[in-house]
């Protein structure tokens, strides 16, 4: 007899899969080319995305036959969002912030291998950000990750210091002195910068944010042209961004914010 809490939990996991790996997608994708993206069998991949169609998570184009994620999910994850403390005690911070500098001002969380965008407040400007909630940023490469490997775990830093990675959208390659370097002045300031590491012409400024047990556990950041954020930000705007990140520690129950 077969194992169905096996074969369920298989399921689970390659709808999941193919949901995440849709996430990211600007434009709806061939059921053929998320196949090779996953390396999963093109049946199988087929099967998942009838189901997510039949319960609103994804929808196909009748005429090109393309599938792309609904707003279903969206809506799901800002519900959880919204419940969260992290995001309750943030978001009138983030608003303050964001009105205060003029910048978009985002939330992140850490996971295994990246950060995650869980919020975003917007500020009307002619450079608009195309980060989206539930996008992920490289450790190596964003103002999030290098708080990340600064103040999270121990054993982040050198990982990400040993692994291989792609030039920087600001065409240079990644250097793990220089990094390890930054990484160092972010633990002395409380700030990190990225500029054009994440994207092109962008520029942003990160600072930790601590719970109750004083264990880093998010990052809130504003985002901006280099024009505006320079790759040496001004001592007012880094002050801002750690202010802003100590008070939503402190509303958190943190007793020992390290900067």
């Amino acid at each position: 007899m077969k194992d169905t809490s096996k074969i369920n939990n298989h399921s689970a996991i390659a709808a999941f899969q193919i949901i995440e790996e849709m996430a990211p997608m600007n434009e709806a994708v061939r059921v053929t080319d998320l196949a090779k993206r996953l390396g999963m069998p093109r049946a199988k991949v087929y099967r998942y995305l009838q189901t997510l169609s039949n319960i609103g998570y994804v929808r196909q184009d009748p005429v090109t036959e393309r599938y792309r994620l609904t707003l279903k999910l969206f809506h799901v994850g800002q519900a959880i969002a919204d419940g969260t403390q992290l995001t309750s005690t943030a978001r009138p911070v983030m608003v303050q912030l964001r009105d205060k500098v003029a910048f978009t001002c985002t939330l992140s969380i850490p996971e295994e291998s990246a950060m995650r965008v869980v919020d975003i407040i917007r500020v009307d400007s002619p450079v608009q950000i195309v980060t989206k909630p539930g996008a992920l940023l490289a450790f190596h490469a964003s103002a999030q990750g290098k708080i990340a490997l600064a103040f999270g775990d121990p054993g982040l830093l050198p990982s990400v210091l040993a692994a291989n990675h792609n030039t920087l959208p600001n065409g240079k390659p990644v250097d793990p002195a220089r990094l390890e370097a930054e990484i160092a002045r972010a633990r002395k300031t409380g700030w990190a910068v990225a500029p054009e590491e994440t994207l092109s012409g962008l520029n942003a400024i990160s600072a930790p944010i601590f719970d109750l047990e004083n264990r880093f556990v998010a990052t809130i950041t504003i985002a901006g042209s280099v024009q505006d954020i320079p790759p040496e930000p001004s001592a007012g705007l880094c002050a801002a961004v750690t202010q802003a990140a100590r008070a939503i520690s402190m509303d958190l129950g943190c007793t020992e914010y390290p900067t």
